[in-house]
């Protein structure tokens, strides 16, 4: 096969397909291992390293390709694979979910839970592609306790010098991550080291829990601060998430198609709930006047619409720091839930009829597992933490009447 110094204008000479009709393989002149696949039908170029492990299987890796990334940085990572399999490591056993390289295993993490939601897909690919950057093509066996160790208290260090925010939880968040890939790979290759994650086992950072909600004696400043609201629709999410303590991306991408309003139910599907279970809440009559007035305003797809790139709304930071400027009172979009939970206990309702309201388990005792918390059995209890929280905003109206400012 031919070999040639690779460099961006050689391999953008290169012909693909190539003109005999079959894969070619041009090798790099300057690093043994290394080339350009060219298709024989296609107009793919990729580039490849290809070595013998220590007990004589040769290996073919597919490193990117040509038109994904830049001639050095495909080399620099070629480089790595190729003194990787000289140690002994077997890039494809990685791609399995063994010990390959960090960012292997995720991807094999990843694909190994198709009922993970998507959100959470999401989280675990930016925090372990944000905050362990150094370690994603480094084989995973290779990352060491010391180096757990010191990348915790690194991230920590580094997110605090910006002066945002404490990283004592994004540093814990990232090494819980790490943990979770390390056992996957363990469990489909038993030469796996020791996880090197117990080292923190006495180093975890101390978070304490939240505990910021609206509190009774703030609700009617807080409840006509985002009434006074300009914009509708920041106005209308942000009641939704005090009357009902839905969870911000829940509400946020609710569809006109989730929202039964001849059964006053609200229907979001168990793809995008975060504990994955379908969650059907019937609604107050605060609740279903909220959704006539919406509609009253405009139906478009979502219930919430905006212009950004989901087409919904998506933080609610802006209206919440609006209302915090009117009222003094400054709360996030899950401070809201915590507020509605708090609200809901003082009603007097069963646990588990909260638990349900908010979708939350039942439990896990044989009993809580026989339980079927329907719409129309929540329905009394949500309208009973209705009334309790409209009595707190001091909204004063006939019997059965709902208007909204």
């Amino acid at each position: 096969m031919p070999s040639v110094k690779l460099t961006e204008k050689s391999v953008a000479r290169l012909k693909a397909p190539d003109p005999s009709g079959r894969q070619v393989l041009h090798w790099d002149a300057e690093l043994k291992g290394f080339g350009v696949l060219c298709s024989g039908v296609t107009s793919t170029k990729t580039f490849i390293v290809q070595r013998a492990l220590p007990g004589g299987r040769t290996r073919r890796v597919t490193v990117a390709s040509v038109a994904e990334l830049p001639l050095r940085d495909a080399r620099d990572r070629a480089a790595k694979i190729l003194v990787d399999m000289r140690t002994g490591i077997d890039p494809k056993a990685g791609l399995r979910g063994g010990g390959g390289t960090l960012r292997q295993v995720l991807e094999s993490y990843l694909k190994a839970r198709p009922s993970l939601a998507e959100r959470s897909k999401s989280g675990y690919r930016d925090v372990v592609t944000r905050y362990l950057t150094p370690w994603l093509d480094r084989p995973l066996r290779s990352i060491t306790p010391d180096d757990v160790e010191e990348r915790h208290q690194a991230i920590s260090e580094d997110i605090e010098a910006a002066g945002r925010y404490s990283g004592h939880a994004t540093a814990n968040a990232a090494m819980r991550a790490f943990k979770a890939l390390w056992n996957h790979a363990a469990d489909r290759d038993p030469t796996m080291p020791q996880n090197p994650v117990r080292r923190l086992k006495r180093q975890w950072f101390n978070i304490k829990p939240r505990e910021r909600y609206v509190r009774a004696a703030e609700l009617p400043r807080f409840y006509a601060a985002v009434c006074d609201l300009p914009n509708p629709v920041a106005r209308d999410y942000l009641l939704l998430l005090l009357f009902t303590g839905m969870r911000r991306s829940e509400a946020a991408g609710l569809r006109w198609d989730d929202v039964d309003l001849p059964h006053r139910i609200i229907r979001v599907p168990a793809a995008k709930t975060k504990s994955g279970k379908k969650l059907d809440l019937p609604m107050s009559d605060f609740v279903f006047g909220l959704f006539m007035e919406r509609q009253r305003l405009g139906r478009d797809k979502f219930v919430f619409p905006a212009n950004g790139k989901t087409g919904h709304i998506a933080e609610p930071k802006f209206p919440l720091k609006l209302v915090a400027e009117a009222c003094g009172i400054k709360v996030s979009a899950h401070d809201l839930r915590r507020s509605y939970v708090t609200v809901a206990e003082s009603a007097d309702i069963s646990p588990t009829a909260l638990r349900a309201l908010v979708n939350h388990s039942l439990g896990r005792d044989v009993t809580s597992g026989y339980v079927q918390m329907t719409a129309e059995r929540l329905r009394e209890p949500a309208q009973r933490v209705a009334d309790k929280m409209r009595d707190l905003c001091g909204i004063r109206q006939p019997e059965g009447v709902v208007r909204l400012r």
